[in-house]
């Protein structure tokens, strides 16, 4: 009887067997830089380094709030309402939340789909192929990267402030880099390093880290609502629209770095303990609980003090300071600092996963695919993240704004908008644990949404994206292309043998 006709009797291990010669003759296919990987290589691909799985779906929605609430709602808010938006900034939160929210609903169909590290990376091998699996993950490697790398900085900048309010003026050889006359930001390598250190003893331990720093910048930001609600002025929100409805636009692509971290949720989809049911939740519950948040402190801030005033570093302690509140203002310092601690925590941790998936898949050199024994933590690629973000906050000058992290961002986003419609078609009866509704309606609009947006970015942004993509594609065209076939081949032999021991196991037992 043929197999896999009705009736036919199909041994344990066969079906692996059968799988990999397929496999093997359609080499020619693999070849391709448009060759998907199916959903059922990725998660067997996850079987050889396996991460522990010690995540729940709180945690999840924490490890989300921990990297979206941070410099967006404690610098963002006031900088984007200042100068570009006025109160209309309000508007610009609704209009980025639509374009994440959009978004959002892809990536958790997606993420339940294919429980596997690599977020935007993973979705694009599986849905449009090997070449744009590397375009999206070039991105995200810049976006964690650059982005870890700044906001070490900022957090620098804080704690330098902090321990000047104290009385303790730490000598500027050790708190800045060599370009602004120092030896080396001494406090940003050191989170930095503390952050990597904690990285390393496994996502749990990060996990409980990030929770008490998320409830301190939470009860931080509930108490600015407290304290600051009773002084608001609605002749402050005169004019709303200051700069027309084109500011508003504006400002929404700036303010969107504010919600960079929902997507960072679907990279610890490996370490989830119930991947389909609590990444959904992280993922839209993160998102849905920080635009109220960042609408509510929009409102309050700009009806406390005029929006042309709020043009500083510290906009939300800047205008306690305004109403006499000191004390609340130093305790609104301290959530700030908590806020970019996590942000910086849950960047460097994306960009480890992000890194480890390439790694499986030969992208970049697979010898940094290694499973810390005792931890369970990829400690290889970990380190090096580390060492990489301390090297460039520590001794550079770190001047890039916003949207050179925003731009990959966004192009991931359509990515995964894209490729959820495209595996609709391609893999329709997949199992999908939690479907996107109307995806017809929903992808399509959130990647109009975010080509809008990223239409909006200043011109730099693009050269510098233009810089960064030609060195990608050297490095694709010159190792990775050829190394992931090499990657290809060793997973083909690996699943071979898997099937053949299955095969041997049910001859055995007589199944």
């Amino acid at each position: 009887m043929p197999q896999g006709a009705p009736g036919a009797q199909t041994r344990p291990g066969q079906l692996f067997w059968h799988g990999v010669i397929n496999v093997q003759q359609e080499g020619a296919v693999k070849m391709g830089i448009f060759h998907t990987k199916s959903i059922a290589e990725i998660i067997k691909g996850t079987e050889r380094h396996a991460l522990k799985k010690t995540l729940g779906s709180l945690d999840l929605v924490l490890l989300g709030i921990g990297c979206i609430i941070g410099t967006g709602i404690f610098v963002l808010t006031g900088v984007a309402a200042a100068k570009y938006a006025g109160p209309g900034i309000m508007l610009s939160f609704i209009l980025s939340a639509l374009a994440c929210g959009f978004a959002a609903m892809a990536y958790a169909e997606l993420a339940a789909m294919i429980p596997a590290a690599g977020s935007a990376y993973t979705f694009a091998y599986a849905s449009i192929g090997k070449l744009g699996a590397f375009i999206v993950g070039w991105a995200l490697i810049c976006e964690y990267t650059v982005g870890a790398a700044a906001v070490a900085a900022g957090w620098s900048g804080y704690a330098v402030g902090l321990f000047k309010t104290a009385g303790i003026d730490l000598p500027k050889a050790w708190t800045a880099v060599p370009a602004d006359g120092g030896i080396v930001n001494a406090p940003a390598v050191l989170i930095v390093a503390f952050l990597t250190y904690l990285l390393v003893l496994g996502s749990k331990e990060s996990a409980k880290f990030n929770k008490i720093l998320v409830f301190i910048k939470l009860a931080c930001v509930a108490l600015f609502l407290l304290l600051a609600s009773p002084h608001v002025e609605p002749m402050n929100w005169q004019p709303f629209l200051p700069f027309g409805l084109g500011g508003v636009a504006t400002g929404a692509a700036i303010v969107f770095f504010a919600y960079i971290g929902f997507d960072a949720v679907s990279t610890a989809a490996e370490e989830c303990k119930n991947p389909n049911r609590d990444i959904p939740i992280g993922i839209i519950g993160s998102l849905v609980a920080c635009t109220i948040l960042y609408i509510a402190v929009a409102a309050v801030l700009t009806g406390v003090v005029p929006y042309a005033s709020l043009n500083n570093s510290e906009p939300v302690a800047y205008a306690l300071r305004t109403l006499g509140m000191n004390f609340g203002s130093a305790l609104v310092a301290v959530g700030a600092i908590c806020g970019i601690t996590t942000v910086l925590l849950v960047m460097m941790y994306g960009q480890t996963r992000v890194a480890l998936a390439m790694s499986r898949d030969g992208m970049i050199p697979q010898s940094l695919v290694k499973i810390h024994p005792k931890y369970g933590t990829p400690d290889k690629i970990t380190i090096a993240t580390g060492i990489v973000v301390c090297i460039l906050s520590g001794l550079l000058p770190i001047n890039i704004i916003a949207e050179l992290c925003n731009m990959g961002t966004l192009f991931a986003f359509c990515v995964v908008s894209i490729g959820v419609m495209v595996l609709r078609k391609t893999e329709p009866d997949a199992l999908r644990p939690f479907r996107c509704p109307a995806v017809s309606i929903v992808a399509p609009l959130a990647v109009l949404f975010c080509g809008f947006l990223i239409s909006q970015l200043p011109t730099n942004t693009f050269l510098f994206f233009g810089c960064w993509y030609a060195i990608g594609m050297a490095v694709y065209f010159t190792y990775s292309r050829h190394n992931t076939l090499l990657v290809e081949k060793s997973n083909a032999e690996f699943t071979l043998r898997q099937g053949h021991l299955e095969n041997g196991s049910a001859e055995t037992t007589g199944l």
